[in-house]
């Protein structure tokens, strides 16, 4: 074993159980929002923490780079790079942001807005905004969604601080370069990935939400230009209303999302049952009301928090989250324990790819039950749903990626009206009038994934590449079984043994290309 390899080694044999007790606190703490959980949390992300600020450690690490290491042995040495180098900054500034990411993640856990003197569920809210015609009681719902942030803010603010002090300390311009950096990734590029997007959607755009608009003033009584965010379909108008495209909640009332998920992933020959039951999946008190798939060790011990109800929504996500649970179930369990892991992107394009097959014709009608001829008549809605869906999400990813943008840029800048001029100009969304508010503040990516959104949109434009490549080479998803092996053998068995812009052109025969996602935005 060479110097270099015996080094990635030892490591690797310090880093992993660490590791491994952090995911488990992070579970817990997600699971039950308790301080026993909170304290157990910090205690084990700071024992991570410490590992990669070790100084001598990380100057090992770059001298064996320098050295020529190569193969797996260099991947991992890469990748030791990426994870060490944002810990070296000064202990006090290190250890508070993890204690005060971790104070914040668990207010969200434990917060519930109110809505008519009761606390209610995001959930809940979701429903009302979903289903409710009284628009005061909608403004009262939208509005309970907020108040987290209110409860937030000045520490999500005092941790953008923190995290550009870190930066400027290892010569960094601020947090979202530092990131960026060490993400494999490009900021150059993705500035003009998100350029381009802008351009490419702002019209398509316009035109449905124009039409959208004009359904929902007919439903509300009152002019388009009296819209306000509480009109729209969930908090922060990121998912399709069902004026936007089709309704398909009734497909799923009363439905077992677990069994549909359980019998998408048979339909390829992909196994899902030992994931479905490490998780947890159904709502509860001082329980993380989103959703996430988690690898604890990467042995084997991979789980979905969710919070599910028999809605379309939740099919979807339970789709998306199983698409990444079964992507860390075929990485090559004899890979090193570094490379035993995958790019956020192409994570994310493997989840958004399966979670799309929620409002698929092809889906509802073999996996959900929906006659034959119903399915054909919503094909073509489906399909502009399809491409509505991307467009009005890749305009929310403009909001938020330019938001924290502007948060690192300058942390004492009015962000309040900083978030509503973004809302303004991407999603077309009139603010409400001589609102004063931290609504920025509660969108929990921003306080504990900060700079992670980009990922999605990177992910949907390659998700719609995988899924030509997937009709082109094993005649589609649904059911296919020969689609299951290809993902298996190209997309998930080398893990992170190769860069993810690399595996996309082994696997596909192409770069990353919006050609396909821009196929699937025609005609909206």
């Amino acid at each position: 074993m060479s110097a270099a390899a015996r080094l990635a080694a030892d490591v690797t044999a310090r880093l992993a159980p660490l590791a491994v007790e952090l995911n488990r606190a992070w579970w817990n703490v997600n699971v039950e929002a308790t301080e026993e959980h909170e304290q157990a949390r910090v205690a084990a992300e700071l024992a991570v923490s410490d590992l990669l600020a070790e100084r001598e450690t990380f100057a090992a690490v770059e001298a064996a780079r320098r050295d020529g290491a190569d193969g797996l042995v260099r991947r991992q040495l890469d990748l030791l790079h990426d994870a060490f180098l944002p810990k070296q900054v000064p202990d006090e500034i290190r250890t508070r942001i993890v204690e005060l990411e971790s104070a914040v993640d668990a207010r969200f856990n434990a917060h519930r807005g109110v809505v008519a003197d009761r606390e209610v569920s995001d959930n809940e809210i979701k429903q009302i905004l979903r289903r409710e015609d009284d628009v005061t009681l909608r403004r009262e719902a939208w509005e309970a969604s907020k108040t987290v942030g209110a409860a937030v803010a000045e520490d999500v603010r005092e941790l953008a601080r923190l995290r550009n002090r870190a930066a400027h300390s290892l010569g960094f311009r601020d947090w979202f370069a530092l990131s960026i950096a060490t993400s494999e990734m490009d900021e150059q590029k993705l500035l003009a990935t998100l350029d381009e997007v802008d351009g490419s959607t702002a019209r398509p755009f316009a035109r449905w939400k124009a039409s959208l608009d004009e359904q929902l003033a007919a439903r509300f009584g009152c002019s388009p230009a009296d819209l306000r965010p509480w009109h729209y379909g969930d908090p922060f108008f990121q998912e399709v209303p069902d004026e936007g495209g089709v309704g398909l909640d009734h497909v799923f009332k009363e439905r077992d999302l677990i069994e549909l998920t359980t019998r998408t992933f048979d339909g390829i020959g992909l196994e899902t049952r030992g994931i479905l039951a490490r998780s947890d999946l159904f709502p509860r008190d001082l329980k993380c009301q989103h959703a996430f798939c988690m690898d604890v060790d990467r042995q084997g011990d991979i789980r979905v928090l969710a919070n599910v109800v028999a809605n379309h929504d939740w099919m979807d996500t339970m789709l998306h989250e199983l698409g990444h649970g079964v992507y860390d179930a075929g990485i090559d369990p004899e890979l090193p324990w570094l490379l035993r892991s995958c790019h956020l992107v192409s994570t994310e394009a493997i989840a958004i790819l399966f979670g799309h097959l929620a409002a698929d014709a092809q889906w509802l009608e073999r996996v959900a039950g929906l006659s034959a001829s119903e399915a054909r008549s919503l094909a073509e809605l489906l399909r502009l749903r399809r491409g509505a869906q991307k467009v009005l999400f890749s305009r929310w990813v403009l909001v938020m990626t330019n938001f924290e943008r502007t948060l690192y840029a300058d942390p004492e800048a009015d962000l309040d009206g900083a978030w509503w001029e973004l809302v303004r100009r991407y999603q077309l969304v009139t603010p409400p009038e001589g609102r004063r508010a931290p609504d920025w503040a509660a969108k929990i990516h921003i306080a504990v994934a900060p700079v992670y959104y980009h990922t999605y949109l990177y992910g949907d434009v390659l998700a719609s590449q995988l899924a030509t490549t997937l009709r082109q080479e094993a005649g589609g998803l649904v059911d296919v079984t020969a689609a299951g092996r290809f993902l298996g053998e190209r997309w998930f068995r080398p893990g992170l043994s190769v860069r993810w812009d690399e595996l996309i052109e082994q696997a596909t025969g192409a770069p990353l290309t919006a050609r396909h996602y821009a196929s699937d935005i025609a005609g909206i």
